[in-house]
């Protein structure tokens, strides 16, 4: 008789270099610290994280509901989608920015904005090649650079130049060896946005040099003081030299059913549907049908959602001033980014406040070095609970 083969603590199971590469989460340990703190009995306000609290609109979880029951969609999906789904996001591209995109040329259905900004990098970066990433930024863009075998090359964002990078101030060696770079605004974590003549400077610099634009547009439909955020995509010339993301996680609160887009360059459009072919095949059918209803539907939820960020925007910031805590208020996305005082490192004054406030808040180092400095703040709570927040901090004395 053979018997079971029993596994032991020795069995040499060694990790693939490309996954020792992989940039620590660390954002996991937040989560850790959090939940010690509630262990303990603790009312933790947890400001720190980028998840949606509000639910995904009734008449599209009525769309899955209504799409589910359909054999069609028990079957595989086709590999890169429904046709339905791709000519919804091209009609509100049109709709919205005035955008006209090929649904079946132009447009890739992803398994989440995440799924596509870590697949870029691995068609289009050899081991070595340069990828110009913001710092501070949005850690996965790290993720896909380090999977490829690629290098990153930091473009700052600083306060004095409204958190948009300054080309001219780029290594010329690696604009030189640069074949990929990452761009998002409505910003994470900066909460600031892009004018339209970035966009063009930028599409200028990637002709010039030969370097595909991702345009990382996550939170493009949240703007706030009545200026709606630009698309890359709007500007002349940005589908000759690269593509945006979109998501329906921030749009329509679909965080948790995983449906994103790359939308523009034909030949990177292809590449991203190519390497999809061999991870997945595309996403149930019901759920495609309901996000293609969200897309296509009415559209007030989405209006109503940015006013419910643009108030708690304001709730914040009035409560910061009360207390001498001076920041610049959100321009878009959800989140606030706000300046440490000087005595602390931003992990340093993290941990002050969950330990003596009970308020979780991202630390600024942990979206690069010059996220340093800073944290970041989530418009995910009610107002009540912001300024709940800001009372808990304000009684430290830490300001003025």
């Amino acid at each position: 008789m053979n018997l079971p083969i029993q596994p032991t603590s020795a069995f040499p199971v060694e990790a693939a270099e490309r996954l020792q590469r992989l940039p620590t989460q660390f954002f996991a340990s937040l989560v850790s610290k959090v939940n010690r703190q509630i262990a303990q009995g603790h009312d933790v306000i947890n400001l720190g994280q980028g998840n949606p609290d509000q639910p995904t609109p009734a008449h599209i979880v009525s769309a899955l509901q209504e799409a589910a029951p359909n054999p069609a969609y028990h079957k595989y999906s086709p590999f890169s989608g429904y046709a339905f789904l791709k000519e919804a996001i091209a009609k509100r591209y049109q709709e919205d920015y005035g955008v006209t995109l090929d649904p079946e040329k132009e447009v890739a259905i992803l398994f989440g904005g995440k799924t596509g900004l870590v697949e870029i990098s691995q068609c289009l970066l050899n081991p070595g090649d340069v990828c110009l990433v913001p710092d501070p930024g949005y850690p996965d863009y790290w993720s896909g650079v380090e999977l490829a075998g690629g290098r990153m090359a930091l473009m700052p964002l600083l306060a004095d130049n409204a958190f948009l990078p300054d080309y001219s101030r780029l290594s010329p060696d690696d604009v030189n060896k640069a074949k990929l770079m990452f761009i998002n605004y409505p910003n994470n974590p900066t909460a600031a946005c892009a004018p339209a003549s970035f966009y063009d400077d930028t599409i200028r610099f990637a002709a010039k040099n030969g370097i595909v634009v991702a345009s990382d547009f996550a939170y493009g439909a949240i703007g706030f003081d009545g200026r709606r955020p630009v698309s890359f995509l709007e500007r002349p010339g940005a589908k000759e030299v690269g593509v945006e993301f979109y998501t329906l996680s921030k749009t329509y609160n679909m965080a948790g059913w995983r449906v994103g887009f790359a939308l523009g360059n034909v030949e990177v459009v292809r590449l991203i549907n190519l390497i999809q072919d061999h991870y997945y095949v595309s996403l149930f059918g019901g759920i495609q049908a309901a996000a293609a209803l969200a897309l296509t539907g009415p559209q007030e939820c989405v209006q109503q959602l940015n006013a419910v960020y643009e108030s708690r925007r304001n709730a914040l910031f009035g409560a910061l001033s009360s207390i001498g805590w001076e920041a610049q208020p959100s321009a878009g996305s959800f989140f606030a980014w706000l300046p440490v005082p000087k005595r602390y490192g931003s992990a340093e004054f993290a941990d002050l406040l969950l330990n003596e406030a009970h308020v979780m808040v991202a630390p600024g180092i942990g979206f690069g070095k010059h996220g340093e400095g800073f944290v970041r703040i989530g418009l995910l709570s009610s107002e009540e609970r912001l300024e709940e927040a800001v009372r808990r901090i304000g009684a430290l004395r830490l300001f003025g």
